[in-house]
């Protein structure tokens, strides 16, 4: 959206007229100012190419495109929690089904995609499905962006084969670790996606082999966290979130998450108990898989995982 925006408003174009779609909209964080900026000029540039509105290329289709900003709730990442925001309504979710393919944005049936998936469909048509799909693997095709953030030497954005090696990504592509720093842990799919401990991530970047390892792909957020950082305060900064972002419309995530919050908060503080990990445990599994939306999975499977993985330094400080 910042550097190529064009490339998503293709995806959008080829998108709607082989739907049949003659509104869209892009929506996006009302944080991000300069990338709104920027995606209302391009959508200035297309139109005064012919490439939207009115009888586009004299092909008879027509189509408007609309950058809509958003109030900055993390849950209107979930596709419905988004239509209701895009409605002006608070953004929480859906019940499911009817799903959106069905009865969708002011009750009409909607395509809705994030930005990656759209961006790749004029390489798609341009190219073919078989050299999309061998750019990865067969079953998880293509390339995937990848943020790279926390200890190493080079963080950035790097695209690569969905398949390729997570330590390749760690220690050639982004640099390896720091000067004088250890690898503990990774997070390889953003927030949301269980941790990996260091002996873990000889794996390939791929949904199937994540999954098989007790992770996920997510969002392609990759944090790598050094043998310096306490995981009781990556727990903290993780359960905080999740328990601020959550719309509070399903009382396990509502409940849950500040319940939890206040325990791993109590344990910073040295105040502890033996059973506190026990418990964080048991709320988590209570938060999996028993709301609305996916972002009680989001929040309790790293939760868990932490908990489980780390279960020894985060019982370090508790009195006895």
């Amino acid at each position: 959206m910042s550097r190529n925006p064009h490339l998503l408003l293709e995806g959008i174009l080829i998108t709607c007229f082989c739907v049949g779609i003659h509104n869209a909209f892009i929506y996006i964080r009302g944080e991000y100012e300069f990338v709104a900026r920027r995606l209302e000029s391009a959508l200035e540039e297309a139109r005064s190419q012919g490439l939207l509105g009115k009888n586009i290329l004299n092909s008879g289709f027509d189509l408007e495109v609309l950058v809509h900003r958003g109030a900055g709730a993390y849950i209107c990442g979930e596709e419905t929690a988004l239509l209701e925001s895009l409605e002006g309504k608070r953004g929480n979710p859906r019940l499911k089904p009817p799903f959106p393919a069905s009865i969708g944005l002011f009750d009409c049936p909607t395509v809705i995609n994030n930005v990656e998936t759209l961006a790749n469909i004029p390489g798609i048509v341009q190219h073919g499905a078989e050299w999309f799909v061998g750019l990865g693997r067969p079953r998880d095709g293509g390339t995937r962006l990848f943020g790279v953030s926390g200890k190493v030497r080079n963080p950035g954005l790097y695209e690569m084969p969905v398949g390729s090696s997570l330590r390749d990504l760690i220690f050639e592509q982004a640099g390896g670790m720091a000067e004088g720093k250890e690898l503990k842990a990774v997070i390889p799919g953003g927030m949301s996606a269980p941790v990996l401990r260091a002996d873990e991530i000889d794996l390939p970047l791929d949904g199937d082999s994540l999954t098989e390892a007790g992770s996920m792909l997510g969002s392609g957020g990759v944090i790598v966290i050094d043998r310096d950082t306490s995981m009781l305060e990556v727990l903290r900064i993780i359960v905080e979130f999740y328990a601020h972002e959550s719309c509070g419309q399903c009382t396990p995530c509502r409940i849950g998450t500040s319940w939890i919050r206040k325990i791993v908060e109590r344990i910073s503080r040295g105040e502890g108990r033996p059973g506190d990990v026990d418990e964080i445990i048991r709320l988590a599994s209570n938060i999996q898989g028993k709301t609305l939306c996916p972002l009680g999975d989001a929040a309790a499977l790293p939760i868990l995982a932490i908990a489980r993985k780390f279960r020894v330094e985060l019982e370090a400080p508790l009195k006895v």
